[in-house]
């Protein structure tokens, strides 16, 4: 029973089908801002899911070296297509293969486009992929490690290292329904030395990326953007089933994207999508990004894991979690200083699907939010929706359980009606409470159609665990998300927050500077950094000054970003001094080529880059 209950995405995968014709070459500016009053006649979309490719830049390259290592045992190296190689010809921006589809992937491609363009056609701006990736939305290709040109001041050296992002960046532009959470991860890595700084993009090599790009098509369905209708869920799943038995996919080896963030741990770094099982990855010493394989820890971990582990520095232990459509719906577990998975703690007490994508980790417990968001079948089978939505009438609450329970007796649930988070940003204890700090979503049922309309309130909730008495305090009140800290404070109790503006969601217009320590009711901003018109950012990531000096100030350090400038077609990345009262600019590095708008990102000192 525990094998099967993955995140809802992993069950949710197996019966869909990605867009795809035949697979051609066409410059990344086609890629536009469609009229809303086009988005409605999408059946023109025939020539589109097509290999993405990039003009050759004019900024100095270095050759990057090709280098093996040797995988753990543990970690599963990609295969080989097992299918004939179809005949391949030469991209010309970037000397890849790009592949031509053999006669079975273009005949389901046929079928898929059927459906594409007469049962699902993209019809909603949710999914519809001219709306969803234009401007800096839309995909790039890879680019080898290139030196980048520091502008502005000079790197601090507790830089050295390299600051990570991953993000979908979908390999093929898709011709039908697509979800900003559906694409191909991507990392971006900048690479730091002695204040130089040298930017590569890779993507992840999951199975699915590479048996695609192999196929030179598509193979599998959307996760977030291929089940809108019993009709659709229908024929995709169908189609995904005759690929399968044609040879074409094996679902064993992996159906996820990693595209979502990174986490070091155990002396190995992941790529994580809470779809799939970790990828590890590593950077060579040049800058570039290799994927090692699909990790299953001893083949300890099954199916898939959230993107979201929390670990803890001083211990180096793990705590994460997956959860699915199926009992037992929620399974908690932890990774030891060393890397090893401990034994599962399966949670039969949620008793409904949740989408749980995040959690808080304090030094005695572990907690957990089930939301007013999960499995939603009716409104995709009357509704012609997604089979995850928002239910209003369900009261939301917190579960907590002690971060080392080896089993569910201890499990405690406390309602919180109204509270749905997507991220948490931290947890502590206090005598015998616990608080959870997290921006609370106040308009759920936007949060996978129309991100535009979210709204984020950070809010500080406490639970007495023995009075049972819930208090909660608003934080800020701007639409905040991606909230971090200074990694050191992860589980205890900690003063400073950095989070990301949405000006709308997903487009992040700045940071703040929280002081959570505050009264009650009180506004906590006490910094805050615009980046400017039509320049927006991402995730915030707090680098210290100096990591290993137990004396240091919390705030004593750097906020990084990357940052994209609209007008300009230009991204940077930036340093920010965190103790400073307008977050100031430290540096600044112009990058060789845009950085599309991502997810979650992590700094690894070179140290740590070393033992990968």
């Amino acid at each position: 029973m525990d094998a099967s209950s993955s995140s809802f995405l992993s069950a949710i995968q197996t019966s869909k089908l990605l867009t795809g014709t035949m697979a051609m070459t066409i410059p990344k500016s086609a890629v536009t801002t469609t009229p809303s009053f086009l988005s409605r006649h999408l059946p023109s979309l025939n020539v589109s899911s097509v290999r993405i490719e990039e003009k050759p830049q004019n900024s100095t390259t270095r050759p990057t070296t090709s280098r093996t290592s040797r995988p753990a045992s543990s970690t599963t190296t990609l295969p080989a297509a097992t299918k004939p190689t179809p005949s391949t010809r030469k991209s010309p921006a970037n000397d890849r293969r790009v592949v031509e589809p053999n006669q079975p992937t273009m005949m389901f491609n046929v079928l898929e486009g059927v459906i594409n363009n007469f049962i699902d056609p993209p019809l909603r701006q949710s999914v519809d992929p001219r709306y969803v990736l234009s401007d800096n939305f839309a995909p790039v290709d890879e680019l080898p490690p290139t030196e980048c040109e520091v502008i502005h001041g000079s790197l601090p050296s507790c830089l050295d290292g390299a600051y990570i992002r991953n993000g979908p960046n979908p390999q093929y532009l898709p011709r039908g329904p697509y979800h900003l959470f559906d694409g191909d991860g991507m990392l971006h890595s900048i690479r730091i030395s002695q204040g130089k700084a040298t930017l590569c993009s890779r993507y992840v090599k999951t199975y699915k990326y590479t048996m695609e790009r192999d196929a030179g098509a598509p193979l599998l369905p959307n996760v977030f953007s291929g089940f809108n209708g019993l009709a659709a869920s229908a024929a995709r799943g169908a189609l995904s089933a005759a690929r399968i038995l044609a040879g074409q996919f094996n679902p064993a080896n992996g159906i996820g994207l990693a595209n979502t963030s990174l986490a070091y741990f155990g002396n190995r770094l992941y790529a994580l999508g809470e779809s799939d099982l970790p990828y590890a990855v590593r950077l060579t010493s040049n800058g570039d990004i290799e994927t090692l394989g699909r990790h299953d820890f001893d083949r300890k971990l099954l199916m898939s894991m959230t993107a979201h582990p929390k670990v803890d520095l001083e211990t180096g232990e793990a705590f994460a979690f997956r959860y699915g459509p199926v009992p037992p719906f929620l399974t908690y577990f932890h990774f030891d200083g060393n890397g090893n998975k401990q034994p599962d703690v399966p949670i039969f007490s949620m008793t409904r699907p949740s989408f749980l994508h995040d959690f808080g980790i304090s030094s005695k417990y572990a907690i957990f939010a089930d939301i007013q968001i999960g499995m939603n079948p009716m409104e995709m089978i009357f509704g012609g929706g997604s089979p995850v939505g928002s239910d209003p009438a369900k009261v939301s609450r917190l579960g907590i359980i002690p971060r080392y329970a080896t089993d569910e007796s201890e499990m405690k649930w406390f309602d919180v009606p109204g509270f749905n988070i997507i991220h948490a940003i931290n947890a502590w204890d206090e005598e015998d409470a616990v608080v959870i700090l997290a921006p609370n979503i106040l308009s759920v049922e936007h949060t996978l159609e129309r991100m535009d309309l979210i709204h984020a309130l950070v809010e500080k909730v406490r639970i007495d665990l023995k009075t049972g008495i819930v208090t909660r305090n608003p934080v800020s009140a701007r639409n905040l998300d991606f909230g971090v800290i200074n990694p050191a404070y992860l589980g205890k109790k900690n003063r400073f927050v950095y989070a990301a503006i949405g000006d709308p969601m997903p487009k992040i217009s700045g940071v703040v500077k929280l002081d959570v320590s505050k009264g009650e009711r009180q506004e906590c901003t006490v910094a805050s950094r615009i980046f400017g018109p039509r320049c927006y950012g991402g995730e915030p990531f707090f680098v210290a000054r100096e990591p290993e000096n137990p004396e240091a100030e919390e705030d004593d350090g750097y906020v990084v970003s990357y940052v994209h400038d609209e007008t300009a077609g230009e991204s940077k990345f930036l340093v920010m001094d965190a103790k400073s009262p307008g977050l100031d600019i430290v540096a600044a590095v112009r990058l060789p080529r845009r950085v599309p708008y991502g997810f979650h990102g992590l700094f690894v000192k070179e140290s740590d880059l070393k033992k990968l």
